[in-house]
Order: structure tokens, then C-alpha cells, then sequence
């Protein structure tokens, strides 16, 4: 069975949207990661750190999802990374209203011994050195890595996101970081720049518009799934790449044909994760459910043409 490492935050958020309001709720890129990689046949361990005001009924959501928690370090008198914003009416734009990086500020992880051989690492949305600091504590070099970023490290990191980047095999951002990072407005130029840097894939999310994969001269497009309503886009993200991740573990094949079925999936998971607020929906989600949403996806996008 395959093994996947997730390194990521496990945290508290508390969200607004238009629909309602939360106190602090479970969050965290490795809780959306791992709980979306949990609906496939492999073993997954989390690697983060929590304080001790993180509630035991969190890691062991997690363990029932059989996701290994003895990577997750939980600090004597700490306080969990914490995270608070208000989603704008589009559900599009965001304020962050808190940040307390807490135990995060003085992260530094540690993969458990059993996972340092896993076949596919997920490097969740972190400092770059800190994902540079997981691929350097492997025994060998992972089948494949994904990375995950974001906008911040490209202000304040950017020689030490280069850096991490040249490693990786996949790298998951959304369409106005990849601009970012390139300079380049034209996602198809922007997506050659990035794979010049190094990661032979990359996935542009695009929110409500879908996602693309870049290989070589190659691109897929795979829609968002339309929905009646968003309660909560907050994990969507991780979600997605959770859902990408595991299915690549699964099935161990890291082709360009098979990583258009992983975009699929991880986009079906996404759509659920935004119905309810943070977490919520993903942990009573069943293999059904998927199952029946994938069937939509595949009617969506399916069509016969004669061309003459």
C-alpha cells in the first residue's frame, strides 16, 4: 500500500461569510488535505504542530480516517495556529481578520520513520524552507512531490520558494499567484515559465472556474462542478490537492492521462468541502456521495462530436 506524506497546518479558523458566522472550528491545510486523502486506500501520516489547547476529539478524527497523527507535535503550554477571516458576497475575495502563528512561528517537522520512504509527498502551504527542510529528511526521493504556496511567500521568501520549487515534480497554486510569479498574464506562458523552474506539472486552480494542468506542451481543463450555493470556499484548495494527492498515491501512476483523472477527482472533493463551514461536510462524507458526484462530473464534461 502506498504511503503519503501530508506537511501542512492544523489549526483553528474562524470564518464569515454571507451565509453565517463560526467560533473557532477545526482548519488547517493538513486537516483539508488528509481528509480528502482519506477517501482512498493508502496510509497517510499528517505532519504539524499544535499546542495543547487543540482538542484530542481532532486527532482522533483524524486516526479514524486512518491517518497517522505521530507527526503531529502538540507543544506543552502552546497555543494552536489560529486564523480568522470574512469572505466578501462574490465568496471570491476574502479579509484576513487574525492571524496568530502561535506554535507555527518555531515549526520545524519531522516526518515519522515509517513515512520517510512514502512514494508521494504533499507539501502543504508553508515557509518554503520548512518544505525544503521535509524533502531533505526523506530516505529517497519521493515517486512525487507536491507543493502548494501561495502569494505571501512570493513577497516575502521568493529566492527560498525558487529554491523549493526546482525539487518538486507538481507545483498547485491559483491563477493570479502564477501571474505573480512569472510576471507573465497569459496563464499557458505563465505555466511554461513555471515548468522551467523545475516541477515537470502544474496545476492552476481557478475557484469556481475550474482547474488546468500543464505538462510539456500538453493542457487539460477540467470545470468546477456547478453548484446551487458556497457556503464556506474556505479549504477548498487543500482540499482539492488532498484529493489529487491520494489518488495519485493510490493508484501509482504519475502519467499526464492519469493526473487528468486525479484533477477530476480533486475537484469533486472540493465541491463538497465548500457546502458546509470549514471541515464539517468532509467528515461525514461518504464513498457514495463521491461516487454519484463523479458520475455528474463525467456527464458534465462528456460529449460525442463527429468532426468531418
Amino acid at each position: 500500500m502506498s504511503k503519503l506524506v501530508i506537511v501542512g497546518t492544523v489549526a483553528f479558523d474562524a470564518i464569515e461569510t454571507p451565509f453565517g458566522k463560526t467560533d473557532k472550528i477545526l482548519g488547517g491545510a493538513a486537516t483539508f488535505i488528509g481528509l480528502a486523502a482519506s477517501h482512498f486506500d493508502i496510509n497517510a501520516a499528517a505532519v504539524s504542530i499544535v499546542g495543547d489547547d487543540f482538542p484530542q476529539e481532532y486527532l482522533d478524527l483524524l486516526s479514524e480516517r486512518h491517518i497517522d497523527t505521530t507527526g503531529i507535535e502538540i507543544i506543552e503550554n502552546g497555543k494552536t495556529f489560529f486564523w480568522s477571516g470574512r469572505y466578501h458576497n462574490d465568496m471570491n475575495t476574502r479579509d484576513t481578520l487574525v492571524t496568530e502563528l502561535n506554535t507555527l512561528a518555531d515549526f520545524k517537522p519531522v516526518v515519522p520513520e515509517d513515512y520517510k520512504d512514502a512514494e508521494v509527498v504533499m507539501l502543504g502551504n508553508l515557509h518554503p524552507i520548512v518544505q525544503s527542510s521535509v524533502l531533505d529528511q526523506m530516505s529517497k526521493k519521493p515517486k512525487l512531490a507536491i507543493l502548494d504556496t501561495m502569494n505571501y511567500w512570493m513577497d516575502c521568501a521568493l529566492d527560498d520558494l525558487i529554491n523549493v520549487i526546482k525539487r518538486i515534480d507538481v507545483i498547485t497554486i491559483n491563477d493570479e499567484e502564477a501571474r505573480q510569479l512569472t510576471g507573465e498574464y497569459s496563464l499557458l506562458v505563465a505555466a511554461k515559465k513555471i515548468q522551467e523552474m523545475g516541477p515537470q506539472y502544474v496545476v492552476i486552480k481557478k475557484g469556481e472556474h475550474g482547474a488546468l494542468l500543464f505538462h510539456e506542451d500538453q493542457v487539460f481543463y477540467a470545470p468546477a462542478l456547478p453548484l446551487k450555493e458556497v457556503f464556506d470556499p474556505t479549504g477548498a484548495g487543500d482540499t482539492f490537492a488532498g484529493g489529487f494527492a491520494g489518488y495519485l498515491a493510490k493508484t501509482n501512476d504519475y502519467s499526464f492521462e492519469n493526473m487528468k483523472n486525479a484533477v477530476i477527482y480533486g475537484s469533486t472533493l472540493a465541491s463538497f468541502c465548500v457546502e458546509k463551514f470549514g471541515t464539517e461536510r468532509m467528515q461525514n462524507l461518504t464513498s457514495e456521495e463521491v461516487h454519484k458526484r463523479l458520475l455528474q462530473f463525467k456527464q458534465l464534461t462528456q460529449f460525442d462530436i463527429e468532426l468531418g
